[in-house]
């Protein structure tokens, strides 16, 4: 075995023995959520005086700020548009945890080697290519500083600092015993089977002091030999366990340490992938670097390279926490170890959907809905399926149905619906609202603002009687007023009747609108006598005025009484709701806004500019 064939990081660690302290930093490039909160927690328990985010990076924003939650506070942790501006704002933290993609993690890992403040450098990205993660760790160690990664969950200073996910919940830090120090130094290329061992040593000895998580990628940023002459220069640590896995030949590298003297606590170790040799041609396993090479690759010659060198390797990971137990025994027999004094960590309050899931805690909900649910796999309308909703049979009245009045109406009555939002859906440029829409547009206003202008028009003169028509006719018929009775009362009262006069329609003028609600009513309807009232009060206003006669928004009006009062779909009460709700007015406002936006796209399609009235159509009475 000649160096030449060893991996990087032997015969003598560069690497710095002290990686993190209780008062490390770190910057999260791309940061996720949950590793933000869940560093936070381990701070937290861990009793850190200042929290281990420093600040976030997040490429191409405008920065702000982001909250979480350290303890019971309530934590503002700015958010920066660049590596360069987070180090300039952030000169203490000296920690990079990188969670670009394998696409753009070399960049981003490159900008903050440069940083004079960064340190260590944490790659989470699997699949880097081998390429530039052999060119970051040549630029890393020129410059002094430590990559751990690719393909990497991080690592964690017990009671100290911890890198993004690494040892996963806080159940599982609190369980492990993570939020203090022991006296174990590990190190393993994969993540997950870190911590499953940060179990097993919280079980065999009093903890870790600290764990690496190299990665699991051909070219590692730092090794398993870097972390374990680390581990010997740390008077903390007492005992070395190393997680090793077939393919490479980073264990070697402890190998030669171990026969140099250079390593001179107690190791055990193990070195996955055994099974391999069942298997007649080479295996890739889940690592892109454990695969099944040749025989000193094996897990088998490793384990006994490691044990001839005089590390303590048990006959199976099955028997790897029992060599653990015994080694540290030693240890303590012979006073190298003193018992840890267990801390009470601070109780760390469960996050509200957390509690709401374990039953914990009950809380009244804010909305209430009972016409649509995007819950689940599939978002539905009144318990309709929107895949159902979506089918040729279902029309935008269909649609309403559902929506406003939270069941499927019979053809007829969605098809008398989609007629109406087509009757009112544009009345010409002149009238106020589209009036209001131009003026905007013209304006420069967006679309949403134009409509709006338009929309904000609509009220007891415009578009706004549908509502109010309803009303008074039905308590008109509902108290058996005579038409004559019902028109001289109103005017007594010296109110206008909703729905009933036109500007610019009359008797010699019919409204083509109002012939074709009454023709649809009178063809599809079993009743239709709010309709027959209707026009029995025309018949007596038609007396006073031409242009006295029912409209579109009191045609529209009347027979949605008809429809509700005759379908048999509502209740008596039903029918009073949606009268005093104010659902008609919306079929109005629905369908004019159709014409609405017309006009507003329709003045910025022909470069229309700013509106100014002629001083001409103005009478100045000064």
């Amino acid at each position: 075995m000649t160096n030449s064939n060893l991996n990087h990081g032997n015969h003598g660690s560069n690497l710095p023995a002290r990686l993190f302290t209780k008062q490390s930093q770190a910057l999260i490039y791309n940061y996720k959520e949950a590793a933000v909160q869940r560093m936070l927690d381990f701070d937290n328990v861990s009793q850190r005086d200042t929290p281990s985010v420093g600040g976030l990076i997040h490429p191409g924003s405008d920065g702000g700020m982001y909250k979480a939650f350290f303890g019971f506070k309530e934590l503002v942790i700015p958010v920066y548009n660049s590596v360069s501006e987070a180090c300039q704002q952030c000169p203490n933290a000296d920690v990079f945890l990188n969670f670009a993609s394998h696409r753009s993690a070399y960049q981003s890992s490159l900008l903050a080697l440069r940083e004079p403040s960064i340190q260590t450098v944490v790659i989470i990205a699997e699949g880097v290519p081998e390429n530039e993660a052999r060119s970051l760790i040549s630029i890393a160690k020129k410059l002094g500083k430590v990559i751990i990664g690719p393909a990497t969950v991080g690592g964690i200073q017990a009671g100290s600092f911890k890198i993004g996910n690494t040892a996963g919940t806080i159940d599982n830090i609190m369980a492990c015993k993570l939020y203090r120090s022991g006296s174990v130094g590990f190190v393993s290329k994969s993540g997950g089977l870190s911590n499953e061992m940060y179990n097993v040593l919280s079980r065999c000895t009093d903890g870790i002091y600290e764990g690496i998580a190299i990665g699991g990628d051909a070219f590692p940023g730092s090794t398993l030999t870097d972390h374990a002459l680390r581990y010997e220069k740390l008077p903390e640590v007492k005992m070395i366990v190393i997680l090793g896995e077939l393919g490479g030949w980073d264990e070697y590298g402890i190998v030669e340490a171990l026969k140099r003297g250079e390593i001179t606590k107690p190791i055990c170790a193990w070195v996955s992938g055994t099974v391999a040799k069942i298997f007649p041609t080479e295996v890739q396993f889940g690592h892109a670097g454990a695969k099944s090479g040749g025989e000193t690759e094996s897990a088998d010659a490793k384990n006994k390279a490691l044990r001839d060198a005089g590390a303590v390797v048990p006959s199976s990971f099955e028997d790897f926490s029992n060599v653990i137990a015994a080694t540290y025994a030693k240890l303590q027999s012979k006073g190298l170890v003193k018992p840890v004094e267990e801390p009470t960590p601070p109780e760390l309050p469960l996050d509200f959907k957390t509690a709401v899931k374990a039953g914990k805690v009950r809380k009244p909900t804010s909305i209430i809905s009972t016409i649509c649910d995007d819950r689940g796999d599939e978002l539905s309308y009144a318990g309709v399926p929107i895949s159902e909703v979506c089918k040729e049979q279902y029309n935008m009245g269909d649609v309403i149905g559902l929506l406003w009045f939270k069941r499927k109406l019979p053809p007829y009555a969605s098809k008398f619906f989609e007629m109406c939002l087509k009757l009112v859906a544009d009345h010409g440029p002149c009238v106020s609202g589209a009036h209001n829409t131009i003026v905007a547009a013209r304006a420069g206003k967006d679309l949403v603002s134009s409509l709006v202008s338009g929309l904000l028009t609509i009220g007891p003169r415009f578009g706004g009687a549908i509502d109010d028509s309803a009303r008074v006719f039905q308590d008109a018929v509902d108290n058996n007023l005579q038409p004559s009775q019902f028109v001289e009362g109103m005017k007594s009262k010296g109110k206008r009747i909703p729905g009933i006069g036109h500007l610019i329609k009359s008797a010699d003028e019919i409204d083509k609108r109002v012939v074709l609600l009454k023709d649809y009513a009178f063809t599809h309807f079993s009743s239709t006598k709010y309709l027959e009232y209707a026009l029995e009060v025309e018949k007596y206003t038609l007396q006073k005025a031409n242009n006295l006669i029912l409209n579109v928004d009191g045609c529209i009006g009347v027979l949605f009484l008809d429809l509700l009062h005759s379908s048999g779909l509502f209740t008596q009460q039903e029918i009073k709701d949606i009268i005093d709700v104010g659902y008609l007015n919306g079929f109005f406002i629905v369908g004019r806004s159709v014409g609405l936006i017309g006009h507003a796209l329709d003045q910025r399609r022909n470069k229309q500019g700013l509106y100014r009235h002629q001083a001409d159509d103005v009478h100045y009475a000064l």
